[in-house]
């Protein structure tokens, strides 16, 4: 029965001349990480071929132009992330607190703290990371 629902549907999508393709998100997440991928080939493959050209742009031009641009938005990103990453660590420890204390289900604490370390030391290494990246971005800056 549920074939003839379908069938009145893109029947009735037919008549009023609007076709809605519905597309599964895994679909997009695979479209997306393969595009990426061919993004990252082929700096690697120009650099492979060639090697010489490379020490010559890099004489006549310090940065490339947008890379000051597109570093920003890369750690405005970073920056968001470790945001959230603090936000899950004050989570963790609510919820710590919640299952130890108040439900006194102590089976879970060890879970709970393993998941806690593993999110602060996210949080240590990300917060490293933007230091680092921050100081690429200021060098990227151009002389005033």
């Amino acid at each position: 029965m549920s074939t003839n629902r379908d069938a009145d549907k893109l029947s009735a999508a037919a008549h009023s001349g609007v076709w809605v393709k519905m597309s599964d998100p895994r679909n997009v997440a695979h479209d997306k990480k393969v595009k990426q991928e061919k993004q990252h080939e082929k700096p690697a493959v120009a650099d492979e071929r060639e090697p010489a050209t490379e020490a010559a742009e890099a004489t006549q031009s310090e940065h490339a132009p947008g890379e000051l641009e597109k570093s920003v938005a890369v750690l405005s990103k970073l920056k968001e992330m470790e945001f959230h990453s603090r936000a899950n660590i004050e989570t963790l420890a609510g919820l710590s607190l919640t299952i130890e204390d108040e439900l006194k289900q102590k089976e879970f604490s060890d879970g709970i703290g393993e998941v806690y370390s593993a999110q602060d030391g996210f949080q240590t290494k990300i917060a490293a990371l933007i230091e680092s990246y921050g100081t690429k971005c200021e060098s990227l800056k151009p002389a005033a």
